[in-house]
């Protein structure tokens, strides 16, 4: 069985490597191969085509004949219901299955032919995500009103002074590892997925590799 996993966090301050290493270890039980890790640091309400590692994952199915896509929850695949389905629907048609750990779910059985239980549950778990993220989104809302609406209150004024910056020598210091993948070529998406570092922070540093 040759497998591919598929990770994800929605924030540069998240990490996913608990992810890459739970399905890892699963996959080494059930004697599969697991053939490469596509993981990003991405919102997961993005369209699929401005999200490279589907897009990459996708065009390396085709070319490397893998059986089954793991991922350990459904979220991981995407909080977009639509974007999410559009992605278990390209699979399907290209025979290939995709795992949910966490529900242990498959979509297609044994013999590729497409579970509907699975779809209907799949399709339910995404919704259920959907609405968690705008509960969330709701909540977070709610709670920075009140702050700003407290602050404004007790004269207190919000954000970093106008002055603030970072000096050259703080930002070496800071950020040794990226300015080292930069002298070594690496593109800033890479760096960005190694570090953590937003890609937008990794700009400012390019001139800290040309010296």
């Amino acid at each position: 069985m040759r497998v591919v996993i598929l990770a994800r966090v929605s924030t540069d301050k998240q990490e996913y490597n608990r992810q890459v290493v739970e399905l890892t270890d699963y996959c080494d039980k059930m004697g599969y191969e697991v053939m490469r890790v596509f993981a990003s640091k991405v919102s997961g309400t993005k369209k699929n085509e401005d999200r490279p590692e589907i897009m990459e994952m996708l065009q390396y199915i085709e070319q490397n004949n893998i059986d089954k896509v793991c991922v350990l929850e459904i979220s991981r695949l995407g909080r977009n219901t639509l974007e999410a389905l559009k992605i278990i629907e390209l699979l399907n048609e290209r025979k290939v299955c995709l795992f949910i750990k966490n529900y242990n779910l498959e979509t297609l059985d044994k013999d590729g032919k497409i579970n509907p239980i699975t779809s209907l549950i799949t399709t339910i778990l995404l919704e259920v995500a959907q609405m968690e993220r705008h509960t969330i989104i709701d909540r977070m809302a709610s709670g920075r009103d009140q702050y700003i609406a407290k602050c404004r209150r007790d004269g207190i004024k919000m954000g970093r002074p106008s002055t603030y910056r970072k000096s050259d020598d703080t930002m070496r210091e800071q950020y040794k590892k990226e300015i080292s993948l930069l002298k070594q070529g690496m593109s800033l998406r890479n760096i960005s997925i190694i570090t953590g570092t937003s890609i937008m922070t990794i700009r400012k540093l390019y001139k800290f590799a040309q010296k």
